[in-house]
């Protein structure tokens, strides 16, 4: 019960800075005065499947897509086979994942972040998202993709919030993901600022880019350019000879203090920190305690950087999953474990993951 009222805080924090910052904008205010009574509304029916017996996270994370039009150096999906050029033909369709929405509204889940691949390659799935008012999807984009028609759909649909991942500046994103990328992210970002849409960015943490990104200069002209959001994500190396990355526990201390000041100064802003934030609530959040991460052939996995799955969505409800005992045993696992080294808890126990995919 910790954990809830823990999660519960952090959902109110994140309410309260997104209505700050939608606090002169009236479709903004209008969102916020529609959503507000949901989030409170879902708290409830989570807190009811408690009692009940099954623990229903807040978050779930949805991976849309398998394809992408970019290669990043060092991508995750890409590493795992998850992600290419073009779809894979068993992902999931609209009706699919409209289904899987729906159950996920039905258990008081509030916020699906929608991730691929890219997820704007699947502009059927994100209108099946807007449908459903009651719920917050951040999406997480490269930002290339992003036409006057995606911008009218966000400008009507509040509920869904673009995310949009860089690397620091446009060196760093450059390099990373190929020449131009940045410019093309900038120019999104600025429709989204002059249209007042909330909207946030992603940044890999690494050992190249840590004291860039996390520096009061760089926080400050995303907040200057409108962005209300800031996810920090240590980086994980699924790829291969990507280890030299990796933050070292010297730099996981510099990166928790800086975003730490960083939270204290921008208060109209909501910065989160993964895996560094889940300290606070007692340990990784994987495996349903507090999210889970459908993959997208419908595969529930504990997190997208422990893509092992023994249930699909095709056939397993999202409640029966939860229920499981595969992520029980997951959640105890993790438990166990010791997060002050940082990094990802289930990436770096792998092996021990995989040896509990059998029934």
């Amino acid at each position: 019960m910790n954990l809830n009222i823990f999660m519960e805080h952090g959902i109110s924090g994140i309410m309260k800075t997104a209505a700050r910052f939608y606090l002169n904008n009236g479709k903004g205010r209008m969102f916020m005065a529609k959503i507000l009574p949901e989030i409170h509304k879902n708290a409830k029916i989570r807190e009811k499947n408690e009692l009940a017996g099954t623990h229903v996270p807040p978050f779930l994370i949805a991976s849309i897509a398998s394809q992408c039009n970019l290669h990043c150096a060092g991508c995750y999906a890409r590493a795992e086979s998850r992600c290419g050029d073009s779809n894979n033909a068993g992902d999931l369709n609209a009706g699919e994942w409209k289904s899987i929405f729906s159950e996920a509204a039905g258990l008081g889940v509030s916020f699906i972040l929608l991730a691929g691949g890219e997820p704007l390659t699947r502009p059927d799935v994100i209108n099946a998202a807007a449908s459903f008012s009651n719920m917050v999807f951040p999406i997480f984009t490269n930002g290339t993709m992003i036409n006057e028609e995606y911008l009218l759909l966000f400008d009507r649909s509040r509920n869904l919030i673009p995310v949009i991942s860089i690397e620091g500046g446009a060196d760093d994103t450059d390099r990373r993901r190929g020449s131009g990328i940045y410019e093309q992210a900038e120019t999104a970002m600025a429709h989204f600022n002059e249209k007042h849409i909330l909207y946030g960015v992603s940044i890999t943490v690494t050992r190249e880019n840590m004291q860039t990104v996390t520096s009061d200069s760089f926080v400050s002209k995303l907040h200057g350019k409108g962005c209300g959001l800031i996810f920090f994500v240590e980086y994980v190396p699924v790829a291969e000879d990507t280890e030299t990355l990796v933050l070292c526990g010297q730099d996981i201390c510099v990166l928790k203090e800086n975003v730490t000041q960083l939270k204290k100064r921008y208060g109209d802003m909501v910065i989160l920190s993964f895996p560094g934030d889940e300290e606070a609530m007692g340990g990784c959040l994987a495996s349903g305690r507090g999210f889970f991460h459908i993959n997208a052939r419908g595969g529930a996995e504990p997190c997208p950087f422990s893509p092992y799955s023994r249930y699909n969505l095709k056939d397993t409800s999202i409640a029966e999953v939860l229920r499981s005992d595969f992520f029980r045993d997951l959640c105890e696992l993790a438990a166990c474990a010791d997060m002050t080294q940082g990094g990802c808890t289930l990436f770096d126990r792998k092996d021990q993951v995989r040896s509990m995919l059998a029934p």
